[in-house]
């Protein structure tokens, strides 16, 4: 077995993006608020290695919220075509400003003009109030770059589990965990 989530990961995600027909990086991130209730949703990978799991959003967004009052959180990866899934659970840590800058510079242009627009997970009377603050935006950064807003960044997820669940026959499946623990990874089995 090894013991290297992150090889392990590496090699999974790679067999995704060849085989997915639709971002292989789309992951459900579920939170919890302060008072215990928990929220689900999409959003994409932007990248990970040994240090997390990394994802952007406006920082003033229903899960910022909720990271803000519990800075835990669980990812979901889930590849229909290879029949496989991964599981992270840890704590979350906010991505360096210099990480969340260079993100932000290699998003479309709309995207960041979205981003800036945006009053992310907030109510909105209709549509056209939103397409005329995108409007806004194109004029107020016309002929020029768009900066990153204060109030947008990234997040990380620093994992003290990973699972890598494996569909077999007859739901006869393959669970393989890892935590964290002082000397680096254990590694171990679970019943399907």
């Amino acid at each position: 077995m090894a013991d290297d989530p992150f090889a392990l990961f590496d090699s999974w995600f790679a067999e995704a993006q060849a085989s997915e027909p639709n971002d292989p990086n789309a992951m459900a991130l579920s939170t919890a608020d302060a008072r215990g209730r928990p929220s689900s949703r999409m959003v994409l990978l932007k990248g990970h290695g040994a240090d997390g799991f990394v994802f952007y959003t406006n920082r003033d967004s229903r899960k910022a919220d909720d990271l803000t009052d519990n800075a835990h959180a669980a990812l979901l990866f889930h590849w229909k075509s290879l029949r496989r899934q991964i599981r992270v659970e840890g704590a979350v840590a906010l991505a360096s400003d210099a990480e969340s800058d260079a993100y932000f510079a290699s998003r479309g242009r709309d995207s960041r003009l979205g981003a800036w627009a945006s009053d992310q997970s907030r109510p909105l009377d209709d549509r056209a109030t939103f397409e005329a603050r995108f409007a806004a935006m194109q004029t107020r950064f016309d002929g020029q770059d768009v900066p990153r807003p204060p109030h947008w960044g990234g997040y990380r997820v620093v994992p003290d589990r990973i699972e890598f669940w494996q569909d077999r026959a007859h739901r006869l499946h393959e669970r393989r965990l890892f935590t964290r623990s002082v000397e680096g990874w254990d590694e171990g089995l679970l019943f399907p």
